[in-house]
Order: structure tokens, then C-alpha cells, then sequence
């Protein structure tokens, strides 16, 4: 079964990710997450599964996340906010987002990626 795979194809981190697992024989199925966020609902459900931080979800060293201010702001935001903010640009997603519909995985650590896609 493909993984969806939420990634932004001019970054590196991706890029090496998506290699990381085609080589591992995994298919992956490319959304582009700038093109097409995930939707608030999605971002729920993907949130829900993961089992980490929901500050864990957003690009903290990205240039939209600067230009917002967000690290001063995040803290005062309710839950059902930040999902806003987050299904609005996907630029604010940390990346790559790599599920099969019950796991979840955020950026590319290969020892996670051992653990989680092998």
C-alpha cells in the first residue's frame, strides 16, 4: 500500500526522505503540500494518530512562521486555531508528513523511518 506523503518538492529534507524510502521499497503517493494542504479535518487526524505536540506540526524555522510572529503567538492560540493557520498555508507545515493512514510520521529521521516504514 503507497504512504501518502505531504512534501514540498524543492526541499531537500524531502527529497531525501521520498529517496530514503523508494530505495526501502516503499511506493509512495506525492502531495504537494503548498499546491494541496491538508485540510483542517486532515490535519486533525493526522495530529490524533501521530500522538506528538501540535506545535510539533509547524515549520518553527520557516520564513511564513517567522513573518507571522508565530512563536510569540502559537502559545495564546487555541487548538482549533493553530489547525486554521495550518490547513491555510502549507508553508507553515513542517515536512515531510508521512502516513498509512493509522501511523504518522514529521520530517525524516532514518531511525524513525526503521522503525515506522520498514
Amino acid at each position: 500500500m503507497a504512504l501518502d506523503f505531504y512534501w514540498y518538492p524543492k526541499c531537500g529534507t524531502c527529497r531525501k526522505a521520498k529517496k530514503w524510502l523508494e530505495d526501502n521499497g516503499r511506493e509512495v503517493h506525492d502531495i504537494h503540500i503548498v499546491e494541496q494542504p491538508p485540510s483542517k479535518e486532515k490535519l486533525k487526524e493526522l495530529y490524533q494518530n501521530s500522538g506528538l505536540n501540535l506545535k510539533k506540526f509547524f515549520n518553527t524555522s520557516g520564513q511564513k512562521y517567522r513573518e507571522l510572529g508565530l512563536k510569540d503567538k502559537l502559545p495564546q492560540m487555541s487548538e482549533d486555531e493553530q489547525f486554521e493557520l495550518l490547513a491555510s498555508n502549507g508553508m507553515l507545515i513542517k515536512r515531510p508528513i508521512v502516513t498509512d493512514g493509522q501511523k504518522v510520521t514529521i520530517g525524516f529521521n532514518e531511525d524513525q523511518f526503521k522503525t515506522y516504514w520498514l
